[in-house]
């Protein structure tokens, strides 16, 4: 006999983290390549943020960011954002090119990756030489979300 919750208002953080643990133990013993990562340097996911400001001190505003980690010698991109009036100023450009060069020489990334919807950045990342391996339609409903990774090696 099994019994059932679902939690719809609230995280339970500790069986959260049980969940998280076990599927971890399950992955480890199921994946001889998940196995080999594990105790090393690439196994932890290592924050990688660029911002860009225009002014000074009291003036200083935020204009452009990039927020990536690296996990398993890979890029992954979560957010690359450049305030409207700067854009089409090479600010993406610059923010991107800079992620891929400090996962690349500073931590022996091979490969990078990230996700974007069909009204935002495809194009970009295209011109820059990624390539769609995950298409998702309506996603939310009217959108499409794309994969896109790159070989950086």
């Amino acid at each position: 006999m099994f019994r059932m919750e679902t939690e719809t208002s609230k995280v339970d953080r500790p069986r959260r983290d049980l969940l998280r643990a076990r599927l971890r133990e399950t992955n480890t013993a199921a994946s001889p390549a998940i196995r080999a990562l594990r105790g090393t340097a690439e196994e932890r996911e290592v924050p990688l943020q660029i911002w860009m400001f225009t002014g000074e001190g009291d003036e200083e505003k935020l204009v452009a960011g990039l927020d990536a980690h690296t996990w398993a010698r890979w890029l992954h991109i979560n957010l690359l954002w450049v305030d409207a009036p700067h854009r089409a100023a090479g600010l993406g450009s610059r923010l991107l090119l800079e992620a891929e060069r400090a996962a690349r020489e500073d931590r022996d990334c091979l490969d990078s990756r990230v996700w974007t919807w069909d009204f935002q950045a495809p194009g970009f990342y295209k011109k820059y030489g990624y390539d769609v391996v995950c298409e998702i339609p309506d996603y939310p409903p009217g959108i499409t979300e794309y994969t896109m990774t790159k070989r950086l090696a």
